[in-house]
């Protein structure tokens, strides 16, 4: 068996980021050595602070601007729009940071220079990574093993995901448009993985026949003898698309969801009621600076009253009154509660660009404040709403665990459901959130929140 190695999403990211930084700092140690770049250089006895300065601002606007998402990573176009905004404003930041950045040089071209240091060395080796490293050939070879009806959306899945390579499926049928069908009757695992370096083997049982279980668990027993990796498909699934799987809302959903240790632990929820507060009063401060602002885009686009409350669900299905702008045309709603849906006719044109900068929602500071609800949580829904899809959804009324947020995981990964599909779809992003909860996933949120606004995703 001839071994070859890969490269998984966690390791891929690091490898970005690791990259990234030796190339800055090799750029401006050439620079500082052998070009008239003065700005930044190294004898100085500030220079470590300087770099570490310089250094988590690239890294927290390349997570803005998702350069490190591997989806832009691929693509030149999108890789060299997300390098130029996190050099600009890496730029624009570091050198504004008093005290800790370097005196602003007299020649102002030094900033410039700056800027392209960030830039033109980070895009090349930007380049040679698509078409070095990122290749099929560090794709991580897997196979899945399941009745097709179990496995065909994940197989889809993968097929368009540019980090794993399907290398073959065990089914009863074949999927349409899904290469590498074997007979799930004539399962011959073991010398399939051994002879083609599969590095991970993906099974759902649901469905089979007693006789092809006791044939596959013959087989997996040594795969895992070889140390093969053999995990379910809804573990498979939720660490690929980040939302628990549809097979866990049912009777006996405790057996796969839990509380996030999170939930319990008093450091973490102090800490984020602190930011809430933090956060709160930092955004009703911009919001009173931003008031006239609104008020004459309201007397121009929207034409009636700026603010208005609605009846919400919260934590433990607690009602509350939320604040938000009005961007809908008046007695949008004449004829009861209507989800929004994206391109909606009742949204004024001031009112569209309310919601695409989500500055709709920066009444809501003032519902964190008093503790209605979160930065971070799933977005609270009207009773109606509410109501009817508690009737539709298995266990819907759950996400009301935790207190709802301004932001949330589903909000930033799935935000239009205008549906009772695409509410269980946003049901799942929830309920994944209250199971791993933690500071780091809080810290996504925000981040992906941040883009949203900045590229104009709001819903």
């Amino acid at each position: 068996m001839i071994s070859k190695s890969y490269f998984n999403i966690s390791e891929r990211k690091v490898l970005l980021k690791f990259f990234d930084v030796l190339i800055i700092i090799v750029s401006l140690f050439l620079s500082s050595n052998y070009l008239n770049f003065n700005y930044i250089f190294f004898s100085s006895q500030f220079f470590l602070n300087w770099l570490l300065l310089l250094v988590f601002y690239y890294l927290i606007f390349g997570e803005i601007f998702q350069l490190y998402n591997l989806n832009v990573s691929n693509n030149r176009y999108t890789v060299v729009r997300s390098i130029t905004l996190t050099a600009f404003f890496t730029t624009i930041f570091y050198i504004f940071t008093p005290f800790i950045s370097p005196v602003l040089p007299s020649n102002r071209l030094q900033i410039v220079y700056l800027f392209l240091i960030l830039f033109l060395p980070v895009v090349i080796w930007r380049f040679l990574y698509m078409w070095l490293i990122f290749s099929p050939k560090y794709f991580k070879s897997i196979v899945f093993v399941g009745k097709s009806d179990k496995i065909q959306s994940i197989l889809n899945h993968v097929k368009k995901d540019n980090i794993h390579n399907l290398f073959a499926y065990f089914s009863d049928e074949e999927v349409k448009n899904i290469k590498g069908f074997k007979d799930i009757n004539d399962v011959k695992l073991s010398s399939l993985v051994e002879e083609n370096n599969i590095k991970e083997v993906i099974v759902s049982i649901k469905g089979l026949t007693s006789e092809v279980i006791d044939s596959l668990n013959k087989e997996l027993i040594l795969l895992f003898e070889r140390g093969i990796n053999i995990v379910s498909l809804e573990t498979f699934y939720e660490e690929i698309t980040l939302r628990v799987p549809k097979e866990y809302l049912k009777n006996n959903f405790y057996k796969h969801l839990s509380f996030s240790k999170n939930n319990n632990s008093r450091f973490y929820l102090f800490g984020l009621r602190f930011l809430d507060i933090l956060f709160s009063v930092l955004g009703l401060f911009v919001f009173l600076f931003l008031i006239p602002f609104l008020i004459l885009g309201n007397l121009l686009g929207n034409r009636g009253v700026l603010f208005y409350t609605q009846e919400r669900v919260g934590q433990n299905g607690r009602k509350f009154k939320i604040f938000k702008l009005r961007s809908m045309v008046k007695n949008a709603e004449s004829n009861g509660a209507v989800w929004a849906i994206k391109n909606d006719q009742r949204i004024t044109a001031f009112g569209k660009f309310l919601r695409n900068t989500r500055l709709d929602e920066f009444p809501q500071f003032y519902n964190i404040l008093i503790g209605d609800m979160s930065i971070i949580g799933p977005r609270p829904e009207r009773p109606e709403f509410v109501k009817e899809l508690e009737k539709q959804i298995p266990f819907y009324a759950i996400r009301n665990v935790v207190r709802p947020g301004l932001t949330g995981w589903a909000q930033v990964n799935y935000p239009y459901a205008n549906t009772v599909e695409e509410q269980e779809i946003k049901l799942r992003y929830d309920l994944y959130y209250i199971k791993e909860r933690s500071a780091f996933l809080d810290f996504k949120i925000l981040i992906k929140t941040i883009t949203t606004v900045l590229f104009f995703k709001g819903q």
